[in-house]
C-alpha cells in the first residue's frame, strides 16, 4: 500500500480537530490516502475511511476553547508519532493541526514552533515558507528577535532561502521563477542612506547568485514589493524577517495561504493560522487554509518523486 499522508490533530482544544473533520467530510472519496493522528476519543467520532491513529491517554477528552498541558501532551506526542512514521516509510509527509506554543512550552517542549521540532527530528536545514493563496512568500528569518537578523543574514543562509524560494516556485510549475528580495532596510537602504547593509552586502551577493538563479532581483523595497509580485512581476517573494513577510501575506491570504516547510528531507506543511481557541467548537472555522495545506503537500511530494 503506499505510504499515507499524516494530518496532525494540534493542540485537541483548538480548531484543529473540527477543520481536519470538515476536510475528511469533503474528501471522502480520498480519505483512504491519509492517517489521522490524534486522541482515541475524538478519532471515534470520525466517520470516515482514513487511517486513526491514536496519542495520548485513551480517556483524555478536550474542552473546545480550553487549552491544557494534558491537551499539549496530545499534540506533541501526534508530531512525534507522524515525524517517526515518515522517517521509517510508514507516511509520504505530515500536514500539521495549529499548536499552542505557550501551552507547549509550559510543558517542556523546547522548540520555537513546529518547524524547529521536525527540522530537529528529520535533519536537514528548514526554510519556512508560504503559498497556497495570492502571494508566494519565502522567509530568510523567522523566529528570532529583530535586532539579531542583521547578524543572521550570511551568505549561507541567504543562499539556502533562494535556494528554497526556487524549489517552491518550481514544483508549481514555473520553471524559470522570478524571485524578488525585499531589502532590510526601508527603501532597501536608499543607496547606503538608510542602512548600508544592501550596498555593502546584500546586494553584492544577490549579483553573483544570478548565475544561478537568473530570476534573481536586487534588494528592492519591501513597501513596494508585495505589490509588485501580485501584479505579477514576481513569482515569488523573499522577506528578511518574520512580520516584513507574514504582515503582507495574512492581510491579503490569511484563510488561503499554507505554511510550508523546505530543506527537510520529507514534506511538511500547515495551515497558516493559529489554534483560535476563541472560536473552536463553535463551527465557525474555515477549513480553506488546512485543504490547501493537504493540496500543497500532495505537489511538493509529487515534485520530490518527478525527479
Amino acid at each position: 500500500m503506499p505510504a499515507r499522508l499524516a494530518l496532525t490533530c494540534g493542540d485537541p482544544a483548538g480548531v484543529g480537530p473540527e477543520i481536519i473533520a470538515t476536510w475528511l467530510a469533503a474528501h471522502a472519496a480520498v480519505a483512504h490516502e491519509v492517517a489521522v493522528v490524534g486522541p482515541a476519543r475524538w478519532l471515534a467520532t470520525l466517520d470516515t475511511a482514513a487511517e486513526k491513529i491514536a496519542v495520548g491517554l485513551e480517556e483524555f477528552v478536550a474542552t473546545p476553547g480550553t487549552p491544557t498541558g494534558e491537551g499539549a501532551l496530545v499534540a506533541w506526542a501526534a508530531m512525534e508519532r507522524a515525524a517517526a512514521g515518515c522517517v521509517s516509510g510508514e507516511f509520504c509527509g505530515v500536514v500539521t493541526g495549529p499548536v499552542s506554543k505557550g501551552e507547549l512550552a509550559r510543558i517542556g517542549y523546547e522548540f520555537p514552533g513546529q518547524t524547529e521540532f521536525f527540522a530537529a527530528r528529520w535533519g536537514g536545514e528548514p526554510v519556512m515558507a508560504f503559498c497556497g493563496g495570492k502571494l508566494r512568500v519565502v522567509l530568510a528569518t523567522w523566529h528570532v528577535p529583530l535586532c539579531e537578523v542583521p547578524q543572521l543574514l550570511g551568505p549561507q543562509l541567504l543562499h539556502r532561502t533562494i535556494a528554497a524560494a526556487d524549489v517552491l516556485a518550481r514544483a508549481e510549475g514555473i520553471a524559470r521563477p522570478r524571485i524578488g528580495v525585499c531589502g532590510l532596510n526601508p527603501h532597501a537602504g536608499e543607496g547606503g542612506l538608510l542602512g548600508e547593509e544592501e550596498r555593502d552586502f546584500l546586494n553584492p551577493a544577490l549579483e553573483r547568485w544570478r548565475t544561478e538563479f537568473p530570476g534573481l532581483s536586487r534588494c528592492e523595497p519591501g513597501d513596494t514589493l508585495f505589490a509588485r509580485a501580485l501584479r505579477g512581476e514576481f513569482d515569488v517573494v523573499i522577506a528578511l524577517y518574520h512580520d516584513q513577510g507574514l504582515a503582507p501575506l495574512k492581510v491579503i491570504d490569511f484563510d488561503e495561504s499554507v505554511n510550508v516547510t523546505l530543506g527537510l528531507p520529507h514534506v511538511r506543511t500547515s495551515p497558516d493560522h493559529g489554534t483560535a481557541f476563541g472560536i473552536a467548537g463553535k463551527g465557525v472555522a474555515r477549513a480553506t487554509s488546512f485543504a490547501n495545506a493537504v493540496t500543497v503537500a500532495r505537489r511538493l511530494i509529487a515534485a520530490r518523486g518527478a525527479k
